[in-house]
This record gives C-alpha cells, structure tokens and sequence, in this order.
C-alpha cells in the first residue's frame, strides 16, 4: 500500500484538500505487529531561489536589489515514509504492503501542525507504548515517564 489514506479513502493529489491546508499529522501503522509512528508533513515548501542575471538585470529603481526571490513548490508528501531510521529500515526489510499510512488531521498554519503532532503522539500514547517514536518535540523520551521507586 503506498497511496495515503484520508478518510478511509486513498488519496494521490492535493486536490482533495482544502486550498488554505499547510499539512497534515500523519499516522503509519506496521500491520505485522500493530507498530506506530505518529509524524506530521508540510505540503508546500518555500525556497529561497537565486535571481537569474535577466531577473536581476530588469530590475529597476532606488535602493539595494534582491538577490533572491521565495518559490513556493509541493513537498514529497506522496512518497514521504517518514524520518525515523528503526521505521525506515522496516520498510525496507518487510515491504511498503506491509505498511499503513494515514493522515489523521489536516492542519492550516505551521503553529496548528506541531500541536496536532504533540496531541496525537499523546493520544497515540506513542512514548508509553512500543512505537517508533523514540521521542516527542526531541524534549520528552520513555526513560522521562518511567515511575521512580
């Protein structure tokens, strides 16, 4: 399975979001053994890109120049399988069918996906649970909420 599901229906395009959506939290699933990652992808990226000499030579007026202009570009969102190595590894051993991918909530500014993230990481109890993620926001790991005796 490599199309992302989004309300239980497979989706390839960005077209079946709505046009202000900035990205979505994810969720794969390992379906051997019930393992999750709980991750979040931005679907457009802006770059800063270099002025070619002709843009740079039409450029007229006081003042300093720009040397550089913001391009904004789709992400990898459909081929994305995540950044978690011990996840990455798995699906290369066992086989992308053996995987689920999901978006579980579709976030509208960058603010509103971290949170999403963190609130489905703490939903998903992904800390206190074997899942792949080892940590959460990179300030919370397992060994934090383990019970001193």
């Amino acid at each position: 399975m490599s199309k992302w599901l989004y309300q239980d229906k497979e989706t390839s395009s960005r077209e079946q979001f709505p046009e202000n959506c900035h990205g979505f939290v994810y969720r794969i699933t390992n379906l051997e053994n019930n393992k999750i990652y709980i991750g979040r992808k931005i679907l457009l990226n802006t770059l800063n890109k270099k002025l070619t000499k002709k843009e740079l030579s039409e450029q007229t007026g006081p003042g300093r120049k720009p040397t550089k202009k913001k391009v904004t570009k789709e992400s990898n969102w459909l081929s994305y399988w995540g950044s978690n190595k011990p996840l990455l590894e798995d699906i290369e051993k066992l086989g992308r069918d053996k995987f689920k991918r999901e978006i579980i909530k579709l976030a509208f500014s960058k603010k509103q996906l971290t949170y999403y993230e963190l609130h489905y990481q703490c939903v998903f109890e992904v800390l206190l649970k074997d899942s792949y993620n080892s940590n959460i926001l990179g300030k919370f790991y397992p060994k934090d909420l383990t019970d001193i005796q």
